[in-house]
């Protein structure tokens, strides 16, 4: 095999996995002081800016989660501890403030199924273009356009879903589109702006705006269901639909594609960024499809993530609804408590990447095991969360408290696998991102349509939904035991420009077992 023109080749020995690589010690010796000035980074700004923009986006799209419940009609029979189904008892509140409407539409379980994974058929077929696009003409445009359609769209559906209900799916379907192309873009402008010992925690910073996006939308789009005004739950649309044209305004002034290209970046952060990373020149390599086709830790990257977005939508896009049919919770406290468990996953997820690089920074573990110690962390725990609530029944406080705690480990998947594409490739970060958040997304209307099947009884029992429950569980388990075997944070090959030549007679094994 071809020897690689790097100065040191690290030794990779699948007998100790625990041993930190040579790489690595020499990263961690020779080690960058930063010597920028200025009251704020201009890699903070983007930070702060791409947060607000993940913010907006989920914002935008789990408010139909809770709008939903308040959009139905229902006409589900009331439950009694006499009708011999395992369901739980209405427990009627002793000083109920909270007016019951009556919603617009006359839905069945599977078309509001529908309806809640329409929104992922548009996202996933966006991803790789978004990330390509971002690569070669820059992120910036990509990732701004892409909130800004999603935002007119969100504008739209409420009218959508008075005029048809087909008219509705398109709609959430072309907000998909636009929606598509955010993590892609994103990914592939922190692989220009962020040094290798930030990515974790930086990528928690960035990507947790998704948490705390449901966090505040959740809450307030149930309060927003209950009010007179504007129909109540049309309301719910226009307010994050009109923030995020407000926010696209915002990026467009602050953020720019390279540190290069920004107009008031410090030049010192400039040397700092570039020494980190190396050289940043666009390179016109062509997408090597079949070098992603027998890369075997990429295909880690995508089964583990196809597993977690598994169990992250049957918690978003089902929990709603478990907590309105189930255990009978009012809108207002519905939508609170389902956001819980994003809180607490954003403010584990920042600690845990925060201590992930100070590990990595002392040189006391290897990039490689510490991606599969916390991707196993993200992926284990809230599993054991989901068994757990499949058996505690009707007990609200420890349905809560499991979905809460254990949630709240979720959050270490920023430490986990959500950076590893850009240690296999920085050339084809984008595009490799947007290759595995679209298969992981297709779970995103899988994961609703086999769920309504599974409930489709005009009676929800708690077998039913236990069945859900186990079913996520056993997927995201069996993803992430895939990871723990395959992954890897070698660079590619294929992924060096001055190899594009080479790589093209490189044998299908050099990208398997890459040579150490």
């Amino acid at each position: 095999m071809m020897s690689l023109p790097i100065e040191e080749t690290p030794i990779i020995n699948s007998d100790i996995e625990n041993d930190v690589t040579s790489s690595q010690r020499n990263l961690v010796e020779n080690e960058l002081v930063e010597e920028t000035t200025g009251w704020i980074k201009s890699r903070t700004v983007l930070g702060i800016m791409g947060f607000l923009g993940f913010a907006n986006v989920y914002a935008m799209r789990v408010n139909l989660s809770v709008a939903i419940v308040a959009m139905i009609n229902s006409t589900q029979p009331t439950p009694s501890n006499d009708t011999g189904l395992d369901v739980c008892p209405v427990i009627e509140p002793t000083n109920n403030t909270i007016p019951s409407k009556p919603g617009d539409f006359n839905w069945t379980a599977e078309q509001q199924s529908i309806i809640l994974g329409s929104f992922f058929y548009g996202y996933v077929l966006t991803q790789v273009p978004g990330g390509r696009i971002a690569e070669i003409f820059g992120g910036k445009l990509v990732y701004g356009v892409g909130v800004l359609l999603t935002a007119l769209f969100t504008i739209l559906s409420p009218i959508a879903a008075f005029v048809d209900f087909k008219f509705f799916i398109v709609v959430r379907v072309l907000e998909g589109l636009g929606e598509g192309v955010t993590y892609p873009a994103m990914h592939a402008m922190l692989a220009r702006w962020i040094p290798p010992l930030e990515r974790s925690k930086f990528a928690a910073y960035v990507y947790a705006g998704s948490n705390i996006g449901t966090v505040i939308s959740l809450p307030i789009s149930g309060w927003l269901c209950t009010l007179d005004f504007g129909g109540g739950w049309p309301l719910c649309f226009y307010l994050f639909g009109g923030l995020g044209v407000i926010w696209f305004i915002a990026w467009m002034l602050l953020v720019y594609d390279t540190p290069r290209t920004h107009p008031r970046i410090c030049p010192k952060e400039i040397e700092y960024i570039t020494s980190s990373i190396g050289s940043q020149e666009d390179h016109t390599m062509s997408i090597p499809w079949c070098k992603f086709l027998t890369c075997v830790p990429l295909w880690a990257i995508l089964i583990a993530q196809c597993g977690q977005s598994w169990l992250f939508y049957t918690q978003l896009t089902e929990l709603p609804t478990y907590m309105n049919n189930i255990l009978h919770f009012d809108i207002i406290s519905n939508s609170t408590l389902s956001a819980l468990p994003y809180l607490t996953s954003w403010i584990a997820g920042i600690l845990i990447s925060v201590f992930a690089d100070w590990l990595l920074a002392k040189g006391w573990i290897s990039r490689l095991t510490s991606m599969k110690l916390w991707n196993t962390v993200a992926a284990f725990i809230p599993a054991l969360g989901l068994l757990g609530i499949a058996w505690a029944g009707c007990d609200r406080v420890l349905v809560m408290t499991l979905l809460s705690v254990t949630s709240a480990f979720g959050g270490a998947v920023y430490a986990g696998n959500q950076m590893n594409h850009i240690d296999l490739s920085p050339q084809f970060a984008g595009t490799m991102y947007g290759i595995t958040n679209a298969a992981s997304n297709i779970c995103g209307f899988l994961a609703p349509y086999v769920i309504g099947h599974i409930i489709s009884t005009e009676q929800q029992t708690l077998g039913q939904w236990r069945e859900v429950f186990y079913l996520a569980a056993a997927i995201d388990l069996a993803a992430n035991l895939f990871y723990l075997f395959f992954a890897s944070t070698e660079e590619q090959d294929w992924s060096r420009p001055d190899n594009d030549d080479m790589t093209a007679s490189a044998p299908v094994e050099s990208i398997l077992f890459p040579e150490s």
